[in-house]
């Protein structure tokens, strides 16, 4: 049996039904985003809603698991959340990581995020796995909780866990209109007009699933690892984007004073009508920061691998976007 949490999420619902085409027995973990019936209908996949924060729950989910794929985390830039976010995330992990070591699982994959990382925009320095986190104006709410998170995991490796940790960047591939990639693909859909030259690692959801199952199927543990199909600048992947939606590129440069003054006025609209803003201040200065991540560690774990080149992958994710508004 294995456990996937976050399993109605971006990542988790690729990974489940990964895991089920590959036949595998399934117990798959939701709290408010409910599966679809085409998730409920793949073969060998038990759906439960649990609150992972609550220790009884987790102790029966994880009843008579073998393997745990930890996908289940608070996403977000809303500075209304940073409380909630920083609650859930470590809290949550540390309920999976005591039960993982309680019920004697054989192992677990946690993924984390290369926000765990920190960043330092420096644009002549590639982070690694061994970067330290250190305080940073740059690091984001949602680093830090991840941070915090992978802090629990590397306390249960310290008392026996047997545990691998992932820090992806930015996931790109079909989604359902929630998750990062949709909401990229509807800014540019819209022809807005301004880029930033921020840059950050992307990877295709695809590779991430795929190299998931290869860490737990190796002897690999008590380590972590960059999962990165290379760095972009935010502007390099809109306008990838807009090639294969048909739709004009952002062609204005943003500075910081224009995406200051952005970021304040939406939150003041989000404040008069209650709606989410859609840029806020974390967001608006993740766009200008430079980061560069190195993923040679990954490839040297796993020699045969390939990451899926960029430009392929949101070709997909157009051709997904733009059928589904077809309909």
């Amino acid at each position: 049996m294995i456990l996937v949490t976050g399993a109605s999420g971006f990542l988790g619902k690729h990974l489940v039904r990964y895991l089920s085409a590959q036949g595998h027995q399934v117990r798959a973990l939701y709290n408010r985003h409910a599966p679809t019936p085409e998730l409920t209908a793949l073969p060998a996949t038990e759906w439960m809603q649990c609150d992972l924060l609550d220790v009884y729950a987790v102790q029966d989910a994880m009843k008579g698991v073998n393997m745990v794929y930890h996908c289940a985390a608070i996403v977000s830039f809303d500075p209304d959340k940073r409380e909630q976010m920083l609650h859930f995330n470590p809290e949550s992990t540390a309920n999976i990581v005591n039960q993982a070591l309680t019920q004697g699982i054989r192992k677990m994959v946690h993924v984390s995020s290369i926000s765990a990382l920190g960043r330092t925009n420096d644009d002549k320095k590639e982070i690694t796995e061994e970067e330290e986190w250190t305080e940073s104006k740059y690091n984001s709410a949602y680093g830090l909780s991840k941070y915090l998170s992978e802090m629990e995991v590397w306390r249960g490796i310290g008392e026996g866990l047997n545990a691998v940790i992932v820090n992806p960047g930015i996931m790109l591939g079909p989604g359902d209109g929630r998750d990062l990639s949709a909401q990229l693909m509807k800014v540019v859909d819209k022809e807005f007009p301004f880029y930033s030259n921020g840059t950050t690692s992307w990877v295709d959801v695809a590779d991430v699933v795929l190299l998931l199952v290869m860490f737990m199927e190796s002897d690999i543990k008590s380590d972590r690892f960059i999962v990165s199909s290379g760095n972009f600048t935010y502007r390099e992947i809109s306008t990838m984007m807009a090639k294969d939606l048909g739709k004009r590129p952002p062609r204005f440069h943003a500075n910081l004073f224009l995406t200051g003054s952005v970021w304040r006025l939406i939150a003041l609209q989000s404040a008069l009508t209650g709606k989410p803003a859609f840029i806020t201040r974390e967001t608006a200065n993740n766009a200008h920061t430079v980061s560069y991540y190195n993923n040679t560690k990954l490839i040297n774990a796993f020699p045969g691998f390939s990451y899926t080149p960029i430009l392929q992958t949101i070709a997909t994710m157009a051709r997904s976007f733009t059928n589904s508004h077809k309909k």
